[in-house]
């Protein structure tokens, strides 16, 4: 993999991330049609949807571990996919990429000297964060569910990378922990992190700076909740994203009265 940087890109847009047509497709299967975003430097987004609508395949062509059909991504001003860019994003995906047999430690320590921090400050900080300081010894297999994705985040964070793409980071967390989370995806964005959250949970929708709906591959509306709700005339964004789709509350098709538009205008 090699990829094209550009300094004068990302300085000149102030853009962290930049989608151009993506697309993506399995046979018949049209994944990611034809998406187009850009992610501002700083901003925590989300990106929701149901099952099945193309979030993470989209993640995986944004952070270049997806090869697209068709379109162009750039991170930071380098066209994905790069192997330079990979120091530089932190991904976080569905499933677990842990040792089961390695420790806590041990597994986050060799993540850590892949992406050249070996410091056990480093290690440390990140332990604390996601509240498994005390089983820093324990083998990944005896984890739970609960605490194997705390592990995950921590190898997410620990190179303290410009870009975040966070898969459903907050699955099996308890809410006192996912409110921890959010407070710290806050403080990195306040210090110039984008990150991209992707989730088919509503309720965590409003802690994010600005949202993009997706169904069936695409993107089929973006903007703030507030936004969402009052461009669709919804008093929930649960409702909102069932307008943009085309679909009453009980998510039949709107028929004649059709979808409402979800793009800026």
């Amino acid at each position: 993999m090699t990829g094209t940087a550009n300094p004068a890109f990302e300085a000149r847009r102030g853009v962290a991330v930049e989608a151009t047509g993506v697309r993506k497709t399995f046979g018949p299967i049209h994944a990611v049609d034809g998406v187009d975003l850009e992610l501002a430097a700083g901003r925590i987004y989300g990106l929701l949807g149901p099952n099945g609508s193309g979030k993470t395949t989209l993640i995986r062509l944004l952070t270049g571990l997806a090869q697209p059909a068709g379109g162009e991504v750039h991170v930071l001003g380098t066209k994905m996919p790069s192997r330079e860019a990979l120091s530089r994003i932190g991904y976080m995906p569905q499933s677990e990429a842990l040792y089961p047999e390695l420790s806590v430690a041990e597994n986050l320590g060799f993540f850590a000297r892949l992406e050249g921090r070996s410091g056990r400050a480093a290690i440390d900080r990140v332990l604390e964060l996601v509240e498994l300081g005390d089983r820093r010894g324990s083998p990944v297999l005896e984890l739970s569910g609960g605490m194997r994705r705390r592990l995950s985040l921590a190898i997410t964070l620990v190179h303290e990378p410009p870009v975040l793409f966070l898969d459903e980071p907050t699955v099996g967390v308890d809410p006192a922990l996912r409110v921890q989370f959010w407070s710290h995806f806050r403080r990195l964005a306040a210090g110039g992190t984008t990150i991209l959250v992707a989730s088919h949970v509503m309720d965590e929708a409003d802690r994010c700076d600005e949202l993009l709906f997706m169904r069936g591959g695409k993107v089929i509306g973006q903007g703030t909740g507030r936004e969402l709700r009052a461009r669709t005339g919804s008093e929930n964004l649960e409702d909102a994203f069932l307008r943009l789709a085309g679909l009453d509350s009980e998510g039949r098709p709107l028929g004649d009265r059709g979808a409402v538009e979800g793009r800026p205008s």
